[in-house]
């Protein structure tokens, strides 16, 4: 059995999850969602928990099997607490704004990139340069944050760009370090 498949997964306070078929709806106080489970993958839903099996010990039915118990587990978390990921802004004159529910980004480009929040995610601005992006769906909440990483990926010499709070850089040392070290010797 996969070793994330075959524990049950414990239904958090305030949270209902009901089995319609293949289909798993997950109700709480930060919304709904659901979970389709594909052919061969089967749940059955207790008071507590939730525990998922499957049909064969074929090497697609392993790994389905795991994947759709980590579906279901960020499911139940995701309703009850959401998740959030934290961007910073690093640059001179680069800054972003909220402007109703559209993140305004000035990122050193000659024009201001305008990005609007998708169904389902949150996005506010600290400080000009801190962003956070939250919602119910981790997978959404993941690309919402690399889809606005990209928009101005880190520069390699001086580190200016959008990155993770606390993601740490290695700064390439440019042209006038690699013409001083030969020639020190």
């Amino acid at each position: 059995m996969s070793k994330i498949g075959k524990k049950p997964i414990k239904i958090a306070e305030g949270v209902k999850v009901s089995l319609e078929g293949k289909t798993l709806n997950v109700n709480g106080p930060l919304g709904g969602r659901t979970v389709v489970l594909p052919e061969g993958i089967e749940a059955v839903v207790g008071e507590k928990e939730i525990s998922l099996t499957r049909k064969s010990d074929g090497k697609n039915f392993k790994a389905l099997h795991g994947t759709y118990a980590r579906l279901v587990r960020n499911a139940i978390t995701g309703v009850r607490e959401g998740f959030e990921k934290v961007l910073e802004i690093v640059g001179t004159g680069y800054r972003g704004q909220m402007e109703g529910n559209t993140l305004i980004l000035s990122l050193g480009y000659s024009h201001q990139i305008k990005f609007p929040a998708p169904e389902g995610i949150k996005l506010s601005v600290e400080e000009n340069s801190r962003l956070k992006i939250f919602g119910i769906d981790k997978n959404l909440v993941g690309t919402v944050t690399h889809n606005i990483k990209i928009l101005r990926k880190p520069d390699s010499y001086k580190g200016k760009g959008i990155r993770y709070l606390g993601e740490k850089l290695r700064l390439k040392p440019g042209k006038a370090a690699a013409k001083a070290g030969p020639a020190a010797k």
